[in-house]
Parts: structure tokens; sequence; C-alpha cells
């Protein structure tokens, strides 16, 4: 543990001593995963998909990303179950590697990373947000940013209250999200102009091979899409019977979802030709207005931009628990252990993360933001803690594990493989943006272990 005297580090008494508590049950923890892995994503992606694929192939990109969420889910599950507690991947990580060594440092380096990756998940969906109420009313550069800055300003003002509320809220998020993609889904299927049975034939058609067709880079598109499967996890802390619910919420959450988005691209593409889809800013929209025409488009671009609103509010409450987690554990700057007074939730946390996220929402792209999102947090969380779970599985009895993934440990070792295979798709660029952050945290690491005299200083 580092030095009690020391200014900066190790959380106070009272923090430590205070607990989250256990209010949200199965229903809302689904709810918030749910919420969170929709948002903006899948609304400005699928053009890209379509375009990189080059046509009715694309569908296997989200496909592929439906089975890369469902394999890393079967490794949550099993540390979700075991350690539920707030931080999600920071407490799996230190457990796994040890407290005292390479624990310490590589989930450092998660909280590290995650001051820099949860605020530009903030800002991917702000900035998606912002472009997309374009279509309502034109909006210049400046005025894109003024909206993408306020959606994460209200994000954060409703976040600031009781973890009772914010489960109900997100059951009412939950709603409008199953309502929107279920309308875009009625609404294409009962209306095919494009025969459905035409777009999936020409999936089994794969002449020049699927990697030829760009499936590497449309795919690190789509598995953004369904990031927000382990956001149960961060949470854990506060999650009623977490070794029953935090896997069954996963699971419930990737199949629903892939259901619905597998769905809703094929209802869009049996209206919009995916010659036209492909070039579409607004794909929702153009697809609800070639059906209904334009006010009924703008009602469907409000459904989407309630849905991308739901998400980063999701996203927000469950990364504001992982520096609070490390700051408790005496790990990271104390500030962050700091609970409110009255409402019990880490409302320092919540304001650093939500201020990153307000700032980094009026300097970048969203294209940019969401590839770097992905090859910034690969490495560290999603390969880190599947070899993390293969160590603990060698030092502890099975009993030590509710849940057990079955054909263990043929399901780690291939998350292992296709995280790797996704962080080279990402391009070396990206590749290389997301080494550089983890270099400067193993810096940031050796400097704070040398002041406050832990290992190895």
């Amino acid at each position: 543990m580092v030095n009690s005297t020391s200014p900066d580090f190790s959380a106070n008494t009272e923090a430590t001593a205070s607990q989250l508590p256990r209010r949200l049950n199965l229903l809302q923890g689904t709810a918030l995963n749910m919420i969170d892995m929709v948002g903006i994503g899948p609304f400005v992606v699928l053009p890209f998909v379509i375009k990189t694929m080059g046509g009715p192939l694309f569908l296997w990109a989200w496909v592929l990303g439906a089975v890369v969420a469902l394999i890393d889910a079967f490794v949550w599950a099993e540390l979700g179950a075991a350690f539920p507690q707030a931080g999600g991947s920071y407490n799996f990580l230190k457990i796994a590697y040890g407290e005292r060594r390479w624990g310490r440092l590589l989930s450092f380096l998660y909280v590290w990373q995650t001051l820099i990756q949860a605020p530009l998940v903030v800002a991917s969906g702000a900035i998606g947000f912002a472009q997309y109420s374009s279509y309502l009313v034109p909006l210049t550069d400046w005025q894109l940013k003024l909206v993408s800055g306020a959606v994460v300003l209200l994000i954060i003002g409703l976040l600031y209250r009781k973890i009772d509320s914010i489960g109900k809220i997100g059951l009412v998020m939950w709603s409008a999200v199953l309502l929107t993609l279920g309308l875009i889904i009625v609404g294409g299927l009962s209306n095919i102009r494009i025969p459905v049975g035409q777009t999936l034939s020409a999936m089994t058609d794969l002449s020049g091979g699927l990697l030829a067709a760009g499936l590497g880079q449309a795919s690190v598109k789509t598995i953004y899409c369904y990031l927000g499967y382990y956001n149960v996890c961060h949470l854990g802390g506060e999650m009623k019977r977490p070794e029953r619910t935090i896997p069954a919420s996963m699971f419930i959450s990737i199949a629903g979802i892939a259901i619905l988005y597998l769905l809703m691209n094929l209802s869009v593409v049996s209206v919009v030709p995916w010659q036209q889809a492909q070039h579409s800013e607004f794909i929702v929209s153009t697809f609800v207005e070639t059906l209904y025409g334009p006010g009924a488009a703008r009602i469907a671009t409000v459904l989407v931009l309630v849905v991308a609103f739901s998400s980063l509010f999701a996203v927000l409450l469950g990364y504001s628990r992982v520096p609070y987690a490390a700051a408790v554990d005496g790990q990271f700057f104390r500030v962050f252990a700091r609970l409110h007074p009255t409402r019990q939730f880490p409302y320092v946390s919540l304001l650093f993360l939500g201020g990153l996220g307000f700032v980094f929402s009026l300097l970048f792209r969203l294209s940019d933001v969401i590839t770097a999102i992905l090859a910034m947090r690969i490495m560290i969380q999603f390969v880190g803690q599947a070899v993390g779970l293969l160590l603990l599985h060698h030092r502890r009895k099975r009993s030590e594990f509710p849940f057990r993934m079955p054909l263990f440990p043929l399901p780690v070792l291939l998350a292992i493989g296709v995280w790797l295979w996704i962080f080279y798709a990402t391009g070396w660029p990206f590749m290389r943006s997301g080494l550089v952050v983890t270099g400067l945290g193993v810096v940031a690491f050796l400097v704070s272990a040398r002041l406050q005299k832990q290992w190895p200083g």
C-alpha cells in the first residue's frame, strides 16, 4: 500500500470506509448495458461499413462484431462474477497479476488509459449526436461543437444524483432505444423494396476473400458499436446478487443487440439500395424519409438523438467508477475517492471525466476518435485481463469462480487472438498512439512508485 503520509496518493479513511450501495437489479443492469452499446455508433457507422465491404458482405462485419463480443464476454463474466467491485478491469488486472507487483503496474495503466479513452468515448458520442442533429437544423462547424459540448454538460447534470434514480432513468432510456430500433426494423421489413433474400444470398459470395473485402477495417467500426456489454462490471459494487446478474446481463445484452443490429441493417438495405446507403450521412433519416416523407424523418432523427444521449449517460456512469475504485484502493489520487456527502456517488471522478470529455468533444473528429478508442484499450484491458484470467485459474480453486465458461480455456485463447488481430487492423498510426499512451503511463507509474517508495522504486 502507499505511504499514508503522502499528500497526493491513498484514499482517506472516510472514503475507504464508504461503500457504494447495491441497488441495481438484473433488469436495470441489462438496460444500462444495452443503452451503452447502442448509442450513435450503429447509425453513423453503417454507411462506412457498407462502403468498406463493397456491398452486402457488410453484414459479415456485424456478425463478427457480435462473435467477438460474445467470446470476450465469457472472460468478463468469470471475472465480474468472482470480483464484483466498482472499477471493473482495474480490480481484475490488480488481482490477476498480483496486488503488490505487476498487478499494480497493469491496473495503474488501465486507470491511466481510462483518463484519456473514457473522455474520448464520451466525445465520440457527443460529436456523433451533433452531426446527426444537423439533419434537423443545418449547423456550422462552431455550432456543431457548441451542441456536442452542451450534450456532455447535460449528461453530467443528469448523473449528479443517487444511483437509485439513475437505475430508473436507465430503464426509461432503454425503452427509447428499443422503441427506436423496433420502429426502424418494423418499418423496413414491412415495406420491402429490395428482396431480403437477395441481400442474404449475396453474403455467400466470398470471392476475393473476406479480408480482401476489408473485413478487418470494417470490423473495427462494428466492434466499437458492441462495446459496452461489460458496463455492468464497472458497476459491480452496485449490483444486487452480482454472481448471477453480471454474467446474465452481459449475455442478454449481446444477444439482444446483435439481433437488433442485424435486423436494422437488413431493414435499411431492403429500402435504401446499398449503393446509395454507403454515401448517406444520415442513413436512418434517409431510410425513413424514403418510406414516409420528411416529417417522419425528422421524428426518426429525434429518436436517434435520444438513443445517442442515452448511451452517453450509461458510458459516463460506468467509467466514473474506475478512478474512484483505484483511489479508494490507494493507487490513485485520493481526491477521486470522494463520494458525494448526501447522494453517495463518486462526484469528483464524474466531474473530471465529464469535463475532459467536454474538451475533447470540441477538438476531435468522429472517425479518428472511434479507431483511437479501440487501439488504446486492446493491449492492457482486453488482452491483459484475458491473460490474467488464465493466470488466476492456475492459482485459485474452481469454487472461487461462481461462473465458469464452457470449453475453458478455448474462449480465452480465441479472445486473445481476435483482439490482437483487431489491434493490427486499426492501422499503424493508431497502434502507435495506443503504445505511446501506454509508454507514458509506464513512465508515470515509475515516477510515482519512486516517490512513494513502492515497487519497483
